[in-house]
């Protein structure tokens, strides 16, 4: 059986930056509360003629170019997003057409912030199957639309973005996409949410996530590398999802990692971008040399539903 691996990455962000001072300016709260509780210094929001499909475009057509396919050579479009206001066509669709990618299998996904993730399994899934040879997976969040500004406690907490793989088949042993574990906390599935439908806002109960985040999810993330044979101290590279430092940090230790292992702080600079915060956080990584080509690299993702859905990849 074929299997897939990770062959280029790309990403985008909007060219406004929110500081942590712009934030003391809307709401009662500090840059010193800010940085202790999140971690979070600035964030970058959409301009508002910016959007999902736009930054999904930018994210995808990098990666696409990065990885020297053509256009006509993908197959498979998929955008993971809960932030779109578009129903149909989708965000996927919309994409394919600006790349001029002419008869691609189109869907959007979405599982929250374990969206990018979980989309990444279905393209493995596809490409294993033989139903698709290349794909190309997004994940593409405008969180600013859904904020509530008056919120202290959640407006701190968001930025947008887009993040981009191309997945691709290999006949190489073992492949370099591992296989995926997921699943879900229905019975605490509004711990996050978006609530209206009509007008949607992002609301949380973060005592709850936070205890949630760093008690059970250690375990299901070592099922991640598990699944893939590897072991947590083989590991060069952690992204989980940029939801919170604290709880970025507290996985890495109770995972035992390496002093070595290069974790994904990319929260810091972009805040909470839900399903983008991955592949932003990973194209990051990749770009700037930290992750050597063929590193296996645990990706984690987590947050409403609440969901999980994590693999194991080796760097591009």
């Amino acid at each position: 059986m074929p299997a897939s691996r990770v062959v280029a990455l790309g990403h985008h962000q909007p060219s406004r930056v929110l500081t942590n001072t712009d934030m003391e300016r809307l709401v009662d709260t500090s840059d010193a509360w800010i940085r202790q509780r999140t971690g979070i210094v600035t964030r970058r929001i959409a301009a508002e003629d910016e959007s999902v499909t736009d930054m999904a475009a930018a994210a995808a057509g990098k990666a696409l170019v990065a990885s020297g396919l053509d256009a006509a050579e993908i197959g498979m479009v998929t955008v993971a997003t809960c932030s779109a206001i578009d129903r149909s066509p989708s965000i996927a669709a919309q994409v394919a057409a600006r790349l001029d990618i002419p008869s691609p299998v189109c869907f959007d996904l979405n599982n929250a912030c374990a969206g990018f993730c979980t989309a990444l399994a279905c393209a493995d899934h596809a490409i294993r199957a033989g139903a698709a040879r290349h794909a190309l997976v997004i994940g593409a969040e405008k969180m600013s639309d859904l904020v509530d500004w008056t919120d202290r406690s959640t407006c701190i907490l968001l930025g947008d973005g887009a993040g981009a793989a191309v997945v691709s088949r290999t006949d190489q042993a073992g492949g370099g996409i591992g296989p995926v574990a997921w699943g879900s906390d229905p019975a605490r599935g509004d711990a996050v949410r978006l609530v209206d439908s009509w007008q949607p806002r992002f609301a949380q109960e973060g005592q709850t996530v936070f205890r949630w985040a760093t008690s059970e999810l250690p375990a299901l993330a070592r099922e991640a590398c598990e699944r893939a044979g590897i072991a947590t101290t083989d590991l060069a590279g952690v992204v989980t999802h940029q939801a919170n430092l604290r709880i970025i940090e507290s996985l890495a230790r109770q995972l035992g990692l390496r002093d070595d292992v290069v974790l994904a702080r990319d929260v810091v600079d972009s805040g909470n971008t839900s399903a983008a915060s991955v592949p932003l956080a990973l194209s990051k990584l990749v770009e700037r040399g930290e992750l050597p080509p063929g590193a296996p690299v645990l990706l984690f993702a987590f947050g409403g539903g609440l969901s999980w859905a994590g693999q194991v990849v080796t760097a591009p």
